[in-house]
């Protein structure tokens, strides 16, 4: 605590509590370019992308954010050669597996966003695994956006709600932007403060389209295998100068 000011002070980043973001989600990008800068297969620069889960998790967990949300397969991803999806899945089903003491140790609970239709069923095993045996955690939350795409998850949300619409379940004045945030995928979590998007591309890449419209964009050249505990600390401190307005004025703007 700053005794002068009384305000709490973040004991690692070293910055006031108020300016840290409560969820931060990342698109975790240039495994592919990674790997070809070194001459190396695509898929060597996803096994070294997925190493750096694992310290995200943790260091996420360290810094104390309340949601990490990490994006590691569209459905558009289908559309890449099928050896390297093949090799994509086997590694989920890998590290799924290797990251559960990671998520046990320190207190995490897993949340996947996306569908479940197409993945591989060794995959979906391991996801329903991770997911169930973290339930009761009450750590941060974990979303793995896996199969996800913005777009067809609002178009779920919408579903649903017609469905409980026509079924008499809720009124037309009930219809408002609160009970749609309910029906996503994220549904009961803040939405994300700061999207952070690795390897230099500006773009969202139908991520979370609902969830981000006032998030703070942090783009950053490192490939994702580059991706550390120095470069995420940067982007949270870049962060934590922005002056968030909604739409509206600071006071010292008025």
């Amino acid at each position: 605590m700053n005794k002068d000011e009384s305000i709490e002070i973040h004991p690692i980043l070293g910055i006031p509590w108020s300016k840290m973001p409560r969820h931060v989600a990342i698109i975790m990008d240039g495994n592919g370019r990674w790997a070809q800068k070194r001459g190396l297969p695509r898929l060597e620069g996803h096994r070294n992308g997925s190493k750096g889960v694992q310290f995200t998790l943790t260091e996420a967990a360290r810094l104390g954010l309340e949601v990490l949300t990490l994006y590691s397969f569209s459905t558009e991803n289908w559309k890449r050669p099928p050896e390297e999806v093949a090799g994509l899945m086997k590694l989920y089903q890998k590290h799924l597996i290797e990251e559960r003491p990671t998520i046990m140790a320190n207190n995490i609970s897993v949340r996947h966003l996306g569908s479940e239709k197409g993945l591989p069923d060794f995959v979906i095993k391991e996801l329903r695994e991770s997911v169930e045996m973290s339930k009761n955690n009450t750590g941060m939350v974990l979303c793995l956006a896996l199969n996800y795409s913005g777009r067809s998850e609002i178009l779920s949300a919408v579903k649903k709600i017609a469905g409980e619409f026509k079924d008499g379940s809720i009124g037309m004045d009930e219809i408002d932007e609160e009970l749609i945030s309910k029906r996503l995928d994220t549904g009961g979590l803040p939405d994300p403060d700061l999207l952070i998007r690795t390897a230099g591309e500006m773009r969202i890449s139908n991520y979370l389209l609902w969830q981000i419209s006032y998030a703070e964009l942090y783009v950053t050249e490192e490939f994702w295998p580059d991706f550390d505990r120095e470069v995420m600390h940067k982007a949270i401190l870049d962060y934590s100068k922005r002056k968030r307005r909604f739409g509206g004025l600071s006071p010292s703007e008025r």
